[in-house]
């Protein structure tokens, strides 16, 4: 090459820069710095060598460049200022100066050393090309070649490229040889030193809802939307679907004419069987329709910890739970909830149990007879509070209850309740509790002494308090919710009131103006006007306080 003539240096420049889709500018450059190279190993390493081919003719100049400095340090690369300026009068101090330097035949190992240049600065051109290429198509479904299999992970030559499918990113028992064409979905691109890195993938849930994309119109156009897909690669997958076009049927137009959609989809996931659900925004009716092919009975929703109980017929349970669990778990990680099944006879089971459980705790505390606490708890009754403060109509209208009767049975729980606040308190003393807590407007008895067995002691100790620590909620910790237990959360205290009882009690102490909780104040007067009598929390507060 370095023998060629001058128009044969350009032709290769071309030749290489179409091959390998690279600039032909980056080539030429490459050159010049190998043969400038080449050329110190020649003069000296020592020397600023620099080679110069002309981009119209082809033709090479050698030259040496020396720096215009004050005071020389470097012999070799640098000149004094005076003197580069008797060469050239308009150099200024750290210009360079060029001396042409006649050419010369390079040696074999000299010419070794320009090709290995070349052939490292066009794989870095290379390299970026192909970086800026697929960067910007993850998520995207392409076609490849295998071209090798390495320790169960699988390269694939994209034509450009290549790229990586990674073991465990396989559909289980699906085999690959060299030669063989694979489709996948592209996970990742990442520019790394040994040059970018392509990861592909076909168990991800996206390459699933890519290839309904491509099979299904409707999805394509936007008239059908996927909502969400859950897999168990190579076994079953979920898939919640959704139509914008009241006409148009989602899980029909998925499913296609006799199955042929859905069934091109089976077919390149290795026999995946795929349940098409239809997607609602009832989070309890998606979850619903999620557990088919089970029926459900009844479902009670925690909101606030994205959890579901889900009660089912006997004979549905093995269906609901499915095959070591998978249709259980393909629901929950296609709605988002944690999903507990139980059969009816559980459901009644358990049902009996708390209903015995508050029987007796009535018949304890209040010294009533079974039938009486039966009835308590029947009518929906499940606290000494409920009792103590509801309205006398509330009692009065439970058959064989009359007005003696009903304030008989408040009297023994307002005398029970009364009972277990002072009990409370003595506790709490014990523990350390200060009068400031125990006085401070909005915690009960128990409450302090919940507090206190919690290291609260004092209103400085409770103002210090985030509103979580009180009534509880829910973290996420690797991608899970984790829920935060609460001082106050077994009394029904909500984050709201917890956040106004910690300002109150800030305010108390002078660590905030007044000012700053009147806008609670104002909701909290608005929502008691719309409600009938006092709320739960402010019921059982207000007696407890006298």
């Amino acid at each position: 090459m370095v023998s060629a003539n001058r128009l044969e240096l350009l032709q290769i420049a071309d030749a290489v820069a179409r091959d390998k889709l690279i600039d032909r500018e980056l080539v030429i450059e490459a050159m010049e710095e190998s043969l400038g190279k080449a050329a110190r190993s020649r003069y000296g390493a020592e020397y600023d060598i620099r080679a110069h081919i002309d981009r119209k003719t082809g033709e090479l100049h050698m030259s040496r460049a020396m720096q215009a400095v004050e005071e020389v340090e470097n012999h070799f690369t640098e000149i004094p200022l005076e003197e580069a300026r008797l060469k050239n009068p308009e150099v200024q101090e750290g210009d360079f100066i060029t001396e042409p330097l006649p050419t010369l035949d390079f040696g074999r190992i000299a010419a070794q050393t320009a090709k290995q240049v070349i052939v490292q600065k066009v794989r870095e051109a290379e390299r970026e090309r192909q970086y800026e290429e697929f960067k910007d198509r993850v998520g995207e479904i392409i076609n490849g070649i295998v071209k090798r299999v390495e320790y169960g992970n699988v390269v694939v030559d994209l034509g450009r490229a290549e790229a990586m499918l990674r073991r465990d990113q396989l559909i289980p028992r699906e085999t690959y040889r060299v030669g063989d064409r694979i489709r996948a979905y592209i996970r990742d691109v990442r520019s790394e030193t040994r040059g970018p890195q392509i990861f592909l993938s076909r168990t991800a849930p996206e390459f699933m809802a890519k290839l309904f994309a491509m099979e299904v119109p409707e999805i394509y156009d936007g008239v059908i939307e996927v909502k969400a897909v859950a897999r168990d690669p190579g076994s079953r997958a979920k898939i919640g679907v959704i139509s914008y076009d009241n006409g148009i049927d989602p899980v029909g137009a998925c499913v296609g004419m006799r199955g042929s959609r859905v069934q091109a989809v089976v077919n390149e996931l290795q026999g995946e069987k795929i349940d098409i659900i239809p997607w609602n925004d009832d989070a309890a009716t998606f979850i619903v329709n999620a557990l088919q092919p089970a029926e459900v009975a009844k479902v009670v929703m925690d909101e606030e910890a994205q959890r579901i109980e889900v009660v089912v017929p006997d004979d549905q349970l093995s269906q609901a739970i499915g095959r070591r669990g998978q249709n259980v778990r393909l629901a929950s990680q296609l709605t988002g909830w944690e999903i507990d099944i139980m059969t009816e006879a559980e459901e009644s089971e358990r049902r009996q149990q708390e209903f015995v459980e508050r029987t007796n705790m009535f018949q304890e505390t209040m010294n009533v007879d079974e039938m009486v606490a039966q009835l308590l708890v029947s009518e929906g009754f499940t606290s000494l509070e409920e009792v103590a403060y509801v309205e006398l109509d509330e009692l009065t209208s439970i058959d064989g209850f009359d007005e003696g009767t009903a304030e008989e049975l408040q009297a023994r729980a307002r005398e029970s309740l009364e009972e277990a606040n002072v009990k409370a308190l003595e506790e709490a003393r014990e523990l350390g509790v200060s009068d400031d807590l125990v006085d401070f407007e909005g915690l009960t008895p128990q409450m302090v002494l919940a507090l206190a067995k919690d290291g609260v002691l004092s209103l400085e100790d409770f103002a210090t308090c985030a509103d979580w620590e009180l009534a509880g909620g829910y973290t996420t910790v690797d991608g899970k919710r984790v829920k935060d237990d609460g001082s106050l959360e077994p009394f029904g205290v909500t984050l709201e009131e917890a956040q106004y009882l910690v300002m109150k009690a800030r305010v108390a102490l002078g660590m905030i103006d007044a000012d700053a909780v009147e806008f609670i104040e104002e909701d909290e007067e608005e929502g008691a006007e719309g409600e009938e009598g006092a709320t739960g929390e402010a019921a059982e507060e207000a007696p407890a306080q006298a």
